[in-house]
């Protein structure tokens, strides 16, 4: 019988693994461990928070008295050193012992930061946490000269923040098309072109070197062959290394990820991982991790359901959003598993969507302020709703029609 739960790491996983219990009927003793003041939400981070539009209360993932309400004992700015499974417990770095039954490792990932010579300067950011963006923050002055290396959702959507923060913002990245798997060359090449039109500079380059010159600022070459230039600050937005420290110390099997079964089970039955560091063995094949905010949630309810000893929620097709250049995008599925794409609406359209269909099937969809698109198309895909190309396209068929087939 499960009478302790010690859920490690406050991010969106484990905080939505404590309330997913709660809801579930787990009556038993709750501790959720955070190394910060208390568990925030990340998106905001790139965006609102790095704007100064929002403190850090205001992107707390619960309200402070909801911990109390739920009965859900919350222990920040520490860290779990060790896993004591054969103690039933697991070790803060004080050496205290918090005794635990099962133990949910919701430990995230840290920023990606590639071994590029100079990269060590106090110059270059990453952008992971509340104190990366505050010092990334005190850099955005207005006439800054910036440097954002990697055009991926962090990196674009820090850019086209810092250019509203009035900075000079080049953004570079080797990709001519970023995130044209997920969203389709086409629209992948709308978005990326908003930049421009934000007054952000692209570059298709990756940086081979930083040096920096004290107060004059931090010199980058990149690899387009272009004279080097000086900047105020870099931002590092590559990517995120999942955090399986702990599992490994703890001999739990990590393959580029925490493996875990559907069911959010490690190697070691007391102890499940959710969120950015997990990654699933289903059917005896490891799949990629998934990095999205809606999975590390879904994650939460899974491993709580396990606990509990209750269905899993089914199976949805992954979705996440960004926001970039007053522009709102969302997606659901992977745009490179379609074999013909649709457009509803126009490219120069306020908003528009665009469908990616397989054998008759809707299998992904992306859409630009049009979150009701994106809606009718998770559903679709969800319920494998058989799609006529033609009435998906015609904006006068409304969604409800197509979603009947």
């Amino acid at each position: 019988m499960t009478a302790r739960v010690v859920i490690v790491g406050g991010g969106v996983a484990g905080v939505s693994t404590a309330a997913a219990l709660r809801a579930g009927g787990f009556d038993g003793g709750l501790t959720l461990v955070d190394s910060g003041e208390f568990p925030y939400d990340r998106p905001p981070l790139s965006k609102d928070y790095l704007a100064g539009a929002k403190v850090l209360k205001q992107i707390a993932l619960q309200d402070p008295h909801w911990y109390d309400e739920q009965r859900v004992r919350l222990v920040t700015r520490t860290t779990v050193a060790a896993l004591r499974p054969r103690e039933s417990g697991v070790e803060l770095e004080s050496g205290r012992l918090l005794p635990a039954d099962r133990v949910v490792l919701a430990t995230g990932g840290g920023a990606a930061r590639p071994p590029v010579p100079g990269a060590e300067s106090e110059r270059v950011h990453v952008l992971r946490t509340a104190e990366d963006a505050d010092r990334l923050r005190a850099a955005l002055v207005p006439g800054a000269r910036v440097l954002v290396v990697g055009a991926g959702l962090i990196g674009a959507e820090a850019a086209s923040t810092a250019v509203r923060l009035g900075c000079e913002v080049t953004l570079a990245d080797p990709l001519a098309v970023p995130l044209a798997a997920v969203l389709g060359p086409e629209l992948a090449a709308w978005l990326h072109g908003l930049h421009p039109l934000g007054g952000v500079t692209t570059v298709r380059a990756s940086v081979e070197s930083f040096t920096d010159h004290g107060a004059r600022g931090i010199e980058a070459r990149l690899s387009d062959g272009a004279a080097p230039r000086l900047y105020d600050a870099v931002l590092l937005g590559v990517g995120m290394v999942p955090r399986t420290e702990l599992a490994e110390r703890a001999g739990l099997e990590v393959d580029r990820g925490i493996v875990v079964d559907p069911g959010r089970v490690t190697s070691n039955p007391a102890v499940l991982a959710v969120g950015d560091p997990a990654r699933t063995r289903r059917d005896g094949t490891l799949l990629p991790r998934t990095e999205h905010w809606e999975a590390a949630r879904l994650d939460g309810a899974r491993a709580a359901a396990t606990v509990l000893g209750t269905p899993p929620p089914a199976p949805t097709a992954p979705w996440f959003w960004t926001d970039r250049h007053q522009r709102h995008i969302e997606a659901v599925g992977r745009m490179d598993d379609a074999e013909q794409t649709v457009v509803r609406g126009s490219f120069d359209d306020p908003a528009f969507s665009v469908f990616g269909l397989r054998d008759g099937e809707v299998v992904a969809a992306a859409a630009v302020d049009d979150s009701a698109a994106v809606r009718a198309a998770r559903r679709m895909i969800d319920r494998r709703v058989p799609a006529d190309a033609a009435r998906l396209c015609d904006p006068g068929v409304s969604l409800r029609a197509l979603l009947r087939g």
